[in-house]
């Protein structure tokens, strides 16, 4: 029993490395996981104090247990079992399948990256590109939903600046978890969006199966409270003009079948320019694809000239960017189905949309107006029709003269528009529709 017995050095030096990765891995490890989740809770309380719509525990899961409860989810296996006798694809094929687009759907939230990195720099480029303004906002209206309800912003888009503008906005309220396509899964920026509590969505796929994976994931998000963010027109605005309502995500959230109250809060988004307008108006004209032509190159060297110019001095911000936020609508009260719920809903988000100063500009230039006189008061008299009609405006201090000044010299920079012996000559007209339409919206 007292024999001593000799090991080679690396034999001893194997099993002390054995011993410390036992050790890290049963007893600190643990203990380093319960402090730092001890720390996040208590930062999430405290975030939680301050927001008018908290962060609910489903949006703090373990992003491994939504995946499996996703996949194992009984409406989902139905749709394998009927997945499986439609193709005749082996049965752990079909649920290797489930699990794949479980995990490209599923976020990883994080209230650090959503707060602490995410908010402070969609803030810093809106504020950069624009000046950000809030137009209509019913603070009484908004002041009554229900901490606990789910809540669905709906909004116009316009442009991929949506996605920055209404975030930076709404941090002080609430996180939003947004729909996004397949154009942000480019990485990093794949990883940053999914830790902003964002999920991916293919826009193009018709299968059913993915499509009920899809729609348990958007109605378990509302059945645990989620606050989401919907595009209901599925794409960016290719002509100006305010879309059809596509029913897919609407119709989800609408079957859900939740015991908290759904609402739905309309939030209308305008600007005086919108980066991507004539890449749109290509790709969607008579001549275009039907797809942005794209060249990484080119958009990188406007962005950095841009930016150049902006530290010289020798360029200037884009104009007004803003934001309404229309009457809520709860989906309880309403008694249509979704198309009528979506037409209500692109109703409101019309009536929240901002008028600026390009968008009346252009209205009161294809009216005919061909000088500055004529310019003058042809947007007064539109502005007295769209504020008759309930429309909301966002101008300068110094009032309508000082915003249309400040729309026609935008117009005049990107030679939309032309001036000569006092004449305003339109050399651009799909353009000048463009921002027209902006200040046509439904209401």
């Amino acid at each position: 029993m007292g024999a001593t017995v000799e090991i080679p050095v690396w034999l001893l030096a194997l099993g002390a490395l054995g011993l410390a990765v036992a050790v890290l891995d049963r007893l600190v490890a643990p203990t380093f996981r319960w402090y730092f989740r001890r720390r996040l809770e208590r930062a999430v309380e405290r975030l939680n104090r301050s927001l008018s719509l908290r962060i609910q525990p489903f949006r703090l899961m373990r992003r491994a247990f939504l995946v499996e409860r996703l996949g194992h989810d009984p409406e989902v296996m139905r749709a394998v079992e009927a997945h499986v006798a439609e193709t005749g694809m082996p049965r752990d094929i079909a649920h290797r399948l489930v699990g794949e687009y479980a995990r490209e759907i599923v976020p990883s939230f994080s209230a650090f990256m959503y707060f602490g990195v995410g908010a402070r720099l969609c803030r810093w480029v809106a504020e950069a590109l624009y000046k950000v303004r809030l137009g209509a906002f019913d603070r009484a209206a908004l002041a009554e939903i229900d901490p606990e309800a789910a809540v669905v912003f709906v909004i116009n888009h316009r442009s991929n600046v949506d996605y920055l503008l209404v975030t930076h906005l709404a941090s002080g309220a609430a996180s939003l978890s947004y729909a996004v396509g397949e154009w942000a899964r480019i990485w990093p920026l794949s990883r940053v969006i999914r830790n902003m509590g964002a999920y991916f969505i293919r826009r193009r796929e018709r299968g059913a199966l993915y499509r009920t994976v899809l729609r348990r994931y958007v109605q378990m998000a509302v059945e645990g409270g989620v606050t989401q963010a919907v595009f209901p027109e599925g794409g960016l605005s290719r002509d100006g003009a305010q879309g059809e309502p596509k029913l897919g995500i609407l119709s989800y959230i609408v079957e859900a079948k939740a015991e908290r109250d759904v609402i739905f809060v309309p939030v209308g988004v305008n600007y005086d320019r919108v980066l991507e307008d004539r890449l749109l108006l290509s790709a969607y004209g008579p001549h275009g694809a039907g797809r942005f032509n794209v060249k990484p190159r080119v958009a990188l060297g406007f962005l950095l000239g841009w930016a150049f110019g902006r530290l010289t001095g020798r360029a200037s911000r884009f104009g007004y960017a803003a934001v309404g936020f229309g009457a809520p609508l709860r989906l309880g009260g309403f008694a249509g189905g979704p198309e009528a719920l979506a037409a209500e809903l692109m109703r409101r988000i019309g009536a929240a949309t901002p008028v600026l100063p390009v968008g009346l500009v252009a209205a009161a230039l294809e009216a005919g107006a061909a000088d500055r006189a004529a310019l003058a008061a042809g947007a007064e008299a539109l502005a007295r029709r769209l504020e008759d009609a309930g429309a909301h405006f966002v101008m300068p201090q110094a009032g309508l003269a000082a915003a249309v000044e400040a729309g026609l010299a935008q117009l005049l920079l990107r030679r939309v528009v032309a001036e000569e012996g006092g004449r305003l000559t339109v050399r651009d007209a799909q353009l000048l529709a463009f921002y027209a339409r902006s200040a046509a919206l439904p209401r």
